[in-house]
């Protein structure tokens, strides 16, 4: 178990994946200047770590992450911009995948900390929402980019302007989280989920991911460009193993393995 910002992250691995806790729970895990820093360096330590491949992020005791700690804020209005800072948590992407496992309020940042992740898994006590709009506190850590992209522009500005709460069902239902668990069982769902994402080739999958993020706002006769260059290692290093592989038997009839 590794800590930042006096523990108020938390990093924990368990075979190739990772869990990021956000450890504030008396401020349903708020997140101050230091805690923000941190998660930022726990999840670029993690990405750096050739041994881990996806990671799961969470918070603790039943809270996913209630956003900027207004309590900071209220005595200084120069807090870390959490996408746009080069420190934050949710400046620009991972070259892995991060899953979110969200239980409780995932709201104003935590909303923002959630669609850093590439998945989302949610439960009956998940809730997401731009509840900073009541403060006047503007969002800052990607929200306003992330939201239309992944659910629609006028879906994001229903959140953004009214700042309504979305429930788990609600979210399912509008791609804003993909997988539902069992009330509670988000975190082991989430870390069920990266065991087999981590047994998966890795090459293909990150290009196929990347691909994904990088074809965003270009022609599509540019972003086919991109999907075919970023191919080229997957198709060099794995594609003929696991052709061989599946030409074998693998696969078939449905049976099938990852490693």
């Amino acid at each position: 178990m590794k800590d930042y910002a006096d523990g108020k992250i938390l990093s924990e691995t368990n075979g190739p994946v990772t869990t990021v806790t956000i450890n504030r729970p008396e401020v349903r895990n708020a997140l101050d200047n230091d805690a923000a820093r941190g998660l930022g360096r726990a999840l670029r330590d993690f990405d750096a770590d050739e041994s881990q491949l996806v990671a799961v992020l969470t918070g603790a005791e039943g809270a996913f992450c209630a956003g900027a700690d207004l309590n900071q804020v209220a005595n200084s209005s120069d807090y870390v911009a959490w996408a746009g800072d080069p420190d934050g948590p949710t400046h620009g992407t991972l070259s892995k995948p991060v899953i979110g496992a969200v239980a409780g309020h995932a709201v104003a940042g935590g909303l923002g900390i959630a669609l850093f992740c590439d998945i989302r898994v949610v439960d009956d006590s998940s809730v997401f929402g731009v509840f900073c709009r009541r403060w006047g506190v503007p969002m800052s850590d990607g929200t306003t980019v992330r939201l239309p992209r992944l659910i629609g522009q006028a879906r994001a500005l229903d959140m953004l302007i009214t700042g309504r709460g979305v429930g788990g069902d609600e979210a399912i239902d509008w791609g804003l989280a993909t997988r539902k668990a069992r009330l509670g069982d988000t975190l082991p769902a989430a870390q069920e989920l990266a065991l087999q994402i981590a047994g998966f080739p890795q090459i293909a999958m990150r290009t196929d991911r990347m691909s994904a993020y990088a074809q965003s706002g270009l022609t599509l006769e540019d972003a086919i460009g991109g999907e075919k260059r970023l191919s080229q290692a997957a198709k060099a290093q794995e594609a003929q193993s696991g052709a061989a592989r599946f030409a074998a038997g693998e696969g078939r009839h449905g049976r099938f393995s990852s490693d």
